[in-house]
């Protein structure tokens, strides 16, 4: 790496590598969530399509960073996407909680049950 900072290089390393994160959550935000999508007719629809994608990513980087207690927080956001919440269940409500039942052959169930637990859901 060339630079011309007066720094360390584990110095410059760590900015570089900030840098290279942000760059992925953009990645991540035009990609994954088609931020760039704005193919609608009306400036108003087009902002609403954006407005949908940020809140979207906020909403992710939330459950990303509450499922840093259980390892999953380096996980990309096409990923929670996929093996988190593109699936089928059946939720069930009764009074006093909220059960999620998925296929027996879910292949992410595990993953799944770590992740509700550590955003407050509690065993059966």
């Amino acid at each position: 790496m060339v630079t011309n900072l007066k720094m360390s290089a584990e110095q410059v390393y760590a900015i570089y590598r900030q840098r290279g994160d942000s760059d992925n959550r953009i990645k991540e935000l035009r990609d994954d969530l088609g931020l760039g999508r704005t193919s609608c007719h009306g400036f108003w629809a087009n902002q609403f399509r954006v407005l949908q994608a940020a809140a979207a990513f906020v909403m992710l980087q939330k459950m990303r960073l509450r499922l840093a207690a259980v390892g999953l927080a380096s996980l990309q956001i096409s990923t929670l996407r996929l093996r988190l919440l593109k699936i089928g269940g059946r939720i069930a409500r009764s009074v006093r909680r909220v059960v999620v039942h998925l296929a027996a052959a879910h292949p992410w169930a595990h993953l799944w049950r770590r992740a509700a637990l550590a955003v407050g859901a509690t065993e059966p």
